[in-house]
């Protein structure tokens, strides 16, 4: 444990460094980065890795890649496409001795938003699919589908907001709700705060698996590719005791195509 609090320190004393590479529009950036429904197009890979998971004490590592594209409809309206690409190598989760690696399922949202926000209040509105493309026991085998929705205020340097979703699924045992609540703060030099739930409940089994995760970020450039890099702790704070982790770190790295 001690060495993880030196590893989360040094990362964090890291992160904050890095801002003073970050330019004049740092600051727009943050605040477009801590908003879902942006008009930025951004790659995100965000990689979570949890320990001492259910009776079994397992391991699972998922590195979620997260293309973010804008596609412009009208003078008013865009189309933000959001996918969720899972790659996953978990062991000790479904068995003794048992590991798992491949793909999970992908999960595809398309939100229509307006291009300007109002009062620094903007929203966004659509379908949510989930696509069985994981292999062997990563994968719900199913088809599903259900609606999304955003909405989140920004003024000064806040940003705080949620998003919820509903997946139904094709067959028998899926009916999942996630909701999403946010609240981040983003400094003049891009470096920001945030903290945020991530909560899943099925409607099946009537069990939810809550995370509350706080992150720290920061702009830089590597030549002349903007990045934003994140890392921050991720405590189970609700879950079934079969599936709950005692400990998880979870750190990103996003490429921003700015306009």
């Amino acid at each position: 444990m001690k060495n993880k609090k030196i590893l989360l320190v040094s990362a964090v004393t890291f992160l904050m460094s890095l801002n003073s590479y970050a330019q004049n529009d740092a600051a727009e950036l943050a605040k477009k980065l801590a908003n879902p429904v942006a008009s930025l197009i951004s790659v995100p890979f965000q990689n979570n890795m949890d320990h001492g998971i259910g009776t079994l004490k397992g391991s699972r590592y998922v590195l979620n890649i997260q293309p973010v594209i804008p596609i412009s409809l009208s003078k008013k309206m865009n189309l933000i496409t959001r996918w969720i690409v899972p790659i996953v190598s978990q062991h000790n989760i479904t068995g003794y001795g048992k590991t798992q690696s491949g793909l999970g399922d992908a999960v595809i949202s398309g939100f229509l938003s307006p291009k300007n926000s109002k009062n620094g209040f903007t929203w966004g509105a659509g379908p949510v699919i989930l696509l069985p493309i994981g292999g062997a026991g990563l994968t719900a085998d199913q088809f599903g589908i259900g609606p999304s929705i955003v909405a989140l205020k920004q003024t000064g340097g806040w940003t705080y907001g949620g998003l919820v979703n509903q997946i139904w699924g094709s067959g028998k045992g899926l009916s999942q709700f996630y909701i999403n609540p946010f609240v981040a703060y983003n400094w003049k030099t891009g470096a920001g705060i945030t903290a945020q739930l991530d909560w899943t409940h099925s409607w099946n089994t009537g069990k939810s698996n809550v995370f509350l995760i706080p992150m720290f970020s920061g702009l830089t450039s590597f030549g002349k590719q903007k990045v934003s890099l994140s890392v921050g702790p991720k405590f189970n704070i609700a879950a079934p005791g079969d599936v709950k982790s005692k400990f998880g770190i979870r750190a990103g790295l996003s490429l921003i195509f700015p306009k």
